[in-house]
């Protein structure tokens, strides 16, 4: 790996890592105020703990030689990891690329049980949520003997092992910690100027997120730098568009969210699309992500943040569109557009796996930790009432009105 990449790869890895604080003022700007610190602190806390677990262990499980579903122990505390190696799993740049991913895409469950989750349980199950559910979830797709990938499915940048993994862990999640008291239609963004920056921050760090997966300095980073920015283009454009025809308004969060939305749905898509397929990517799930969120009370599950309305469908239509509007002359599969199905039908079964075993582990581990004396799931409703800043923390993001 030359300098050139070396810098391209270092620069990537930083910008996926900004996204996690980009992620935690789009949350933060949804709650009250008076939740506003421990939304960022969940963010936060996932570089720290996850970015400890991923040097110690996570690496290794992920993708370690090991066998098709989990990795093994071969590079524990990043032994044999080495900086001077040009590629393979023994390369530190590879390793240190990837661990960016592991920590943003616990930190995307949060959204789902803002205001109510307590903290110390919070921490605990980020650790074990990462060994359990994203490193055997991203050894599948990504490493060189993984099931999914030996099927022949495609998934660029994470469709599956990032968004559609979060998103059901996120449904898991509000299923167990349970709805919000006395917020039945969920509530008004407390700073909608947060949400915007938060989205924008997210836009930026996504050209790491999505380019830098090509893994150097080269013609596919730079058609997924292209696409990225047009597919998020393309969802800002469609949730304007439909706010306006519902409400006459257009939308700052709306904005923002079909923003996300687009940016979610062309990940997995990012090595296979075009300038076209990525316009239609954006399209279809800025449409299909606004239509679930304004029926997301139909399923009565209160996500508070609309983890799966965004990630969930947006990566499950990004994976399925990716098989649609592949071109061969990229990374060489082929679409349905192009007569062929058979990655159609490799990306199915990686869907189906990846929602069929994040939501029973992480279902799993939520009831073990809610049994656990002394953690739980839940905040006390004294603390609820009082606001996570204060009950979780000691601290208040704002002084005064701001707080409610």
């Amino acid at each position: 790996m030359d300098t050139g990449n070396i810098a391209w790869m270092l620069t990537a890895s930083a910008l996926v890592l900004f996204m996690v604080p980009g992620l935690a003022f789009f949350y933060a700007g949804l709650v009250r105020g008076k939740n506003v610190v421990n939304t960022i602190m969940l963010s936060f806390m996932a570089m720290a703990v996850v970015g400890v677990a991923w040097i110690v262990w996570g690496y290794s499980l992920a993708f370690g030689a090991g066998n098709e579903f989990i990795g093994n122990f071969d590079y524990i505390g990043f032994k044999d990891v080495m900086p001077d190696v040009e590629s393979g799993s023994n390369s530190m740049m590879f390793a240190v690329f990837q661990g960016m991913f592991a920590i943003i895409t616990p930190a995307l469950i949060t959204g789902a049980v803002a205001e109510r989750f307590k903290f110390k349980t919070y921490l605990v199950f980020l650790l074990i949520w990462m060994t359990v559910v994203y490193a055997p979830i991203a050894h599948w797709v990504w490493s060189d003997n993984g099931w999914i990938l030996g099927i022949g499915a495609s998934d660029f940048a994470g469709g599956t092992v990032v968004h559609i993994n979060a998103a059901v862990a996120a449904v898991a999640a509000a299923i167990l910690v349970g709805k919000r008291r006395g917020i039945p239609n969920g509530i008004e963004a407390h700073n909608v100027p947060y949400v915007v920056l938060g989205a924008g921050i997210l836009w930026f760090g996504w050209f790491g997120f999505n380019a830098g997966s090509a893994l150097s300095a080269s013609g596919a980073a730079v058609n997924a730098f292209m696409v990225t920015n047009t597919a998020a283009a393309m969802g800002a454009l469609t949730w304007v568009l439909l706010s306006y025809l519902t409400t006459g308004k257009a939308s700052a969060v709306g904005a923002a969210s079909g923003a996300v939305a687009g940016l979610v749905a062309i990940t997995p898509a990012a090595g296979d699309v075009g300038a076209m397929g990525s316009l239609g990517i954006g399209l279809i799930a800025g449409g299909l992500t606004w239509l679930t969120v304004r029926y997301r009370h139909v399923l009565r599950i209160d996500d508070a943040l609309d983890v799966f309305a965004i990630h969930g469908v947006g990566g499950i239509v990004g994976a399925l569109l990716t098989a649609v509007f592949a071109t061969a002359a990229l990374q060489g599969n082929v679409g349905v557009i192009d007569g062929e199905f058979d990655l159609l039908w490799a990306n199915v079964r990686a869907i189906g796996a990846t929602i069929g075993y994040s939501f029973v582990v992480t279902f799993v581990i939520l009831k073990v930790l809610d049994l656990v004396p002394g953690l739980g799931l839940r905040a006390d409703e004294a603390d609820e009432d009082t606001g996570l800043d204060i009950s979780q923390h000691g601290e208040r993001g704002y002084v005064g009105d701001g707080a409610d």
